[in-house]
């Protein structure tokens, strides 16, 4: 089947900092580097380099040219990816020496979508098929209930955080995809989280998928250089593994050793590794 991605794309501007800045304070950024970035294009690159089939849905500006080729080089459907004369969004992201980040982020065209691109978007979807969303495009709902109108299943990422967003889109979602501190403040604004598939993310301590059962993956033990982009690996390999139909303990254990790879290396969606990484992980560590 296909996994259907609306998604941003964004330029990463990413500065390596002795420490995350303090309000009014100023630091000299010891290394800089740009690339592509966006947790959609992550999530699709990590579903493409997983050996999923993944078509994004969004837009660059006239700048973005480069970034849409970087996704298709990934192996990414970018047939949906619209070219707009409003700038491509970007983000500038703070690296500290632990790994930690923050990150600013500029919509852009992430946020110029129109009705007409997601229709012919998911022109051909059906049943089957994933949605997977999240917070930084804009047109969440409108194209939730689209996917479901077709059969599709949805697949949402409530990041960044945002409770209108999220009380607005989660009647329509399958799979919501949080991380611990998502899932409290989702707790906090809506009251009990109910979904038919509910995956908490827990950074070193790893991740635990709720459906009909529960199911625990540990983290890999490594040492981090940058977690940009980790939860867009993990649950892009993770969807890919669902899609395929693999069980969803084979499915953790491969999203959490892309994770974990992704981790020791600087960058976000550079950092994705291949599925042929991922499995001489998983032998190494076997």
């Amino acid at each position: 089947m296909t996994i259907y991605n609306l998604g941003s794309i964004n330029i990463d501007h990413v500065y390596r900092v002795p420490h995350l800045p303090a309000p009014g304070e100023t630091l000299t950024s010891t290394n800089f580097t740009s690339g592509l970035g966006g947790k959609g294009a992550n999530q699709s690159i990590a579903i493409g380099r997983a050996g999923g089939d993944v078509r994004h849905i969004g837009a660059v500006g006239p700048e973005g040219g480069w970034a849409v080729e970087g996704l298709r080089e990934a192996g990414v459907d970018v047939r949906a990816v619209a070219t707009l004369d409003t700038p491509t969004g970007h983000a500038i992201i703070n690296v500290d020496d632990g790994g930690e980040n923050a990150i600013v982020l500029f919509p852009g065209a992430n946020r110029a979508l129109t009705e007409a691109m997601i229709d012919a978007a998911l022109d051909g979807a059906g049943k089957g098929d994933w949605l997977i969303l999240q917070n930084e495009t804009n047109l969440g709902v409108y194209t939730a209930q689209a996917a479901r109108a077709k059969g599709m299943r949805v697949a949402y990422s409530a990041a960044p955080f945002d409770a209108d967003a999220v009380a607005d889109i989660l009647p329509h979602t399958d799979l919501l995809a949080v991380n611990e501190i998502e899932a409290a403040q989702l707790t906090k604004a809506l009251g009990q989280i109910t979904v038919p598939m509910l995956l908490i993310t827990k950074g070193d301590e790893g991740a635990v998928l709720k459906a009909d059962t529960e199911t625990s993956a540990p983290a890999f033990k490594v040492t981090p250089v940058d977690t940009t982009g980790a939860g867009d690996t993990f649950l892009g390999y993770l969807m890919s593994g669902l899609d395929a139909g693999d069980p969803a303990t084979h499915a953790l254990r491969h999203a959490s050793a892309a994770a974990a790879i992704q981790v020791t290396r600087p960058g976000a969606a550079v950092a994705i590794p291949t599925a042929d990484e991922v499995a001489q992980f998983l032998k190494d560590h076997s």
